[in-house]
């Protein structure tokens, strides 16, 4: 069954606005709320974006509290997350999701967001956004274009990318759900009642800061877990500040990624505008995808 899209957003719906995971000092959210503002949303600025409790924006408890206070808000049209970092597996098995599945919204967010994204995609068919954070807004001038892919998910523009071509990639095209994020998360979720179902998907996949050793074992159990076996597709977005042991691991990150499905025959496109990166577009996960991977460019257009 296609994924239930929430319903999208009109001049003067109210966001609200959270940080579920990490902390982030209100400062750097401020030109993020300027900008929503000046789209012509309302935006609910939540106790988590200004509470710090050690690493975490608050207690479990206390995120967990705001989080199902956003989710149950039938006013608040999306659930803008702020900031990810580490946090949400800590209290996802505690969320009541019973009047989220009745009346969906939009969840914006990744890195570990990519985990309410895949919970909620693979239990309940509801399509979320994966998109920059707040911080991003802070350089938008850099990241203008994937600032405004945002904006036009929010309000039905269904998008189309084209990149130029990588040498590693394989050519060929698909059609499908599009599943994925931050890889750490993937892995992190295997297993779990969050764990998605890759099977004829599009899956896409990023990280930052990582070991390449520890990339190939996450990517290591991925395979073994029967998740990259029967994709429609694959597209791999950045790797950023990816870091090596004084012993060489041998293989830069892309040749890691591209060994462990070379035996594969569907598409694959790497170097994709999606990560912790400047260049990161908004993608609907869940949303249906044609992913078209030729010689010269490649295409991901919603459908």
């Amino acid at each position: 069954m296609p994924a239930i899209i929430p319903p999208y957003l009109k001049q003067g719906d109210p966001i609200g606005m959270l940080c579920p995971s990490g902390y982030m000092p209100f400062e750097k959210a401020q030109k993020c709320i300027d900008t929503l503002k000046q789209w012509g949303f309302k935006v609910q600025v939540g106790k988590t974006l200004v509470n710090q409790f050690n690493y975490f924006s608050g207690t479990d408890e206390e995120r967990l509290n705001e989080l199902q206070q956003m989710l149950n808000d039938e006013n608040i049209r999306a659930i803008f997350c702020a900031r990810g970092g580490y946090g949400l597996s800590r209290i996802i098995d505690d969320i009541n999701f019973e009047k989220f599945i009745q009346n969906p919204k939009w969840i914006i967010g990744y890195s570990d967001i990519t985990l309410l994204h895949a919970h909620i995609y693979s239990n309940f068919n509801i399509a979320s956004l994966h998109a920059p954070m707040a911080a991003a807004f802070n350089e938008m001038e850099e990241s203008e274009e994937y600032i405004q892919s945002i904006h036009k998910n929010l309000t039905g523009i269904h998008r189309s990318y084209t990149i130029a071509s990588n040498s590693l990639n394989r050519q060929g095209s698909c059609q499908g759900d599009l599943v994925g994020g931050n890889l750490v998360i993937l892995a992190h979720i295997i297993g779990s009642r969050s764990d998605i179902y890759t099977k004829n998907k599009i899956l896409f996949i990023e990280d930052i800061g990582e070991y390449k050793y520890n990339i190939d074992r996450m990517l290591m159990q991925l395979k073994r877990a029967g998740k990259l076996d029967a994709l429609a597709g694959l597209i791999v977005g950045s790797f950023s500040e990816i870091k090596d042991t004084t012993i060489p691991f041998g293989q830069e990150i892309y040749e890691i990624i591209y060994d462990k499905v070379k035996e594969y025959n569907y598409p694959v496109c790497f170097d994709f505008p999606v990560g912790h990166v400047n260049e990161n577009y908004a993608l609907k996960v869940g949303g249906k995808y044609d992913l078209a991977v030729s010689r010269e460019q490649v295409t991901l257009e919603e459908k």
